[in-house]
């Protein structure tokens, strides 16, 4: 039986960075949306809140769609090479055709609907403060979490809906990122690896790959020039994380489309 794989993602540009954050966040309310416990409601409606925090801060939907528009152009390119799968790439531009169509369509900031409601707002207000949504700071939070399970499904499925767009286009896009590029072995000598990047072909996320339970993790620094590699080893977590210090075979790509 095969050893399970474990993959750390590290992006190097902060269009990327921002992707895998929208990623992480959907997950966790896609992850919590129909748990049967209040908390489950909380943690959901928590990563809803986190998402339009992260927008409020960003001009993703802009930023989203340089990139849609950037993967199309450079697929497009492939259409005459004789080793695509042409019915494949057809499906992908497309998908990437039919994103970019609605985006455009709607004139409005994304979840903007979301934005004008009150019960949102209260919670949003009180995330940052720790303990910030205690019952007695927000009984109509505390009113909602307890009304029926099926319920609170829906209005947390009507609040993710606004999104549904940005998620697909996300979704989409990492994974062309990181299907452009193979894992390849390479080995971080006293666990270390260091390595130089093409400025004219500039990386957008590296993605390193180890044995789970091998007992140690990367830790990566990078920019558009170079990134270096360490792999730590920490027998708890109440004790200072050190580099090894052995020879390291990992696997590694250089993800750029």
């Amino acid at each position: 039986m095969a050893s399970k794989i474990l993959t750390y993602e590290q992006p190097l540009n902060e269009r990327i960075r921002s992707f895998l954050r929208l990623e992480f966040l959907f997950d966790q309310a896609d992850y919590f949306l129909r748990g049967a416990a209040s908390w489950s409601s909380h943690a959901c409606l928590a990563g809803i809140l986190e998402i339009q925090n992260l927008l409020a801060r960003n001009d993703v939907k802009t930023e989203v769609l340089k990139e849609l528009e950037r993967h199309t152009s450079n697929l497009a390119r492939l259409e005459q090479n004789p080793g695509v799968d042409r019915q494949r790439l057809a499906e992908v531009l497309d998908e990437l055709d039919s994103l970019i169509d609605r985006l455009y369509s709607n004139s409005q900031p994304l979840g903007q609907e979301l934005k004008q409601n009150d019960f949102l707002n209260s919670v949003r207000q009180r995330l940052s403060i720790p303990g910030g949504t205690c019952d007695f700071d927000l009984p109509g939070l505390h009113h909602w979490l307890q009304s029926p399970n099926e319920q609170r499904i829906r209005d947390l499925g009507r609040w993710l809906a606004a999104y549904d767009v940005l998620h697909q286009a996300i979704t989409l896009m990492l994974h062309l990122v990181r299907e452009s590029s193979s894992l390849r072995q390479e080995v971080a000598a006293d666990g270390f690896y260091q390595k130089s990047l093409d400025p004219n072909n500039a990386c957008q996320m590296l993605r390193i790959s180890i044995p789970a339970g091998c007992g140690y993790y990367p830790e990566v620094s990078g920019g558009k020039h170079r990134f270096s590699i360490r792999f730590m080893q920490q027998s708890s977590p109440d004790e200072k994380p050190v580099q090894v210090h052995q020879d390291v075979p990992f696997q590694l790509a250089c993800c750029v489309i």
